[in-house]
């Protein structure tokens, strides 16, 4: 196999890294590339979009491809004493980042798909009535989307409850934890999940992030009495974030 293209970009990135090309410059177009290492158009290509695929590089129709700006990578922090403040945690989250967070949402209801159902322990479906209230969130810092979510909750918990959909009536736009206290169920303890994949090409768009970039993948549920009563999926991009868990450690009794 010919890894002409990936020597290529090797050059390209080495040039990137030690500030040569710096953040905005233009890189050699494709006709120059074919030139200068003598290859055909389709390696110079290709080395392309390898760096693309890196987050090095960004292209522009028409105009060409530049070096981008590497965001700071930014804690994101996983931690049970946070999840149970009142508010929203995101937006907490995102304030103290100095960062202004909002989000956007759609919700309905639904009959839980077989992952789902599994993390739920949700019965059998019963004919095709739905069983949960699924929430897709598009979470944003400044503006900008940063976090992707997929929420269930179960229907037999919040049917005919002010808590019903997460972001109306008088409970919207909290935590999850403070949402379901409102209807007597006290959520004790929370399991994560914490994958890394390539990012889908429409999680790649709604992140802006190059096609095949890196997400962290987060697959959370909430569980009270032992039993789960909210799952998510949440996607973030793996050059933005990294997530940082903490939790507290009671000191034993002291012995007589």
């Amino acid at each position: 196999m010919d890894h002409t293209y990936q020597r290529i970009a090797d050059d390209l990135r080495r040039k990137i890294t030690s500030g040569e090309l710096a953040v905005g410059d233009q890189l050699p177009s494709i006709p120059t590339i074919k030139r200068d290492y003598g290859v055909t158009s389709g390696t110079a290509q290709a080395a392309i979009r390898l760096l693309v695929a890196e987050g090095h590089v960004l292209t522009r129709s028409g105009s060409g491809s530049y070096v981008r700006d590497r965001p700071q990578l930014r804690a994101l922090t996983r931690c049970w004493d946070r999840a149970r403040r009142s508010g929203s945690p995101f937006a907490a989250e995102m304030e103290a980042q100095g960062r202004v967070g909002s989000w956007e949402y759609d919700s309905r209801t639904a009959q839980a798909p077989d992952h789902v159902r599994e993390r739920l322990d949700l019965a059998a479906p019963d004919g095709d009535n739905p069983d949960v209230l699924h929430t897709r969130y598009r979470f944003k810092a400044d503006g900008r989307t940063v976090m992707l979510s997929d929420s269930w909750e179960r229907l037999d918990d919040t049917r005919g409850t002010a808590i019903v959909l997460p972001e109306e009536g008088p409970h919207a736009g909290r935590g999850v934890v403070e949402r379901m206290l409102a209807i007597g169920i006290r959520i004790d303890g929370t399991d994560e999940v914490v994958g890394a994949r390539l990012g889908s090409a429409d999680e790649c768009r709604l992140l802006e992030r190059p096609p095949g970039s890196v997400v962290l993948t987060i697959k959370r549920s909430y569980v009270a009495s032992g039993r789960a009563v909210e799952t998510a999926d949440l996607v973030l991009p793996a050059d933005l974030f990294e997530l940082v868990y903490g939790w507290r450690i009671d000191p034993p009794d002291e012995q007589d």
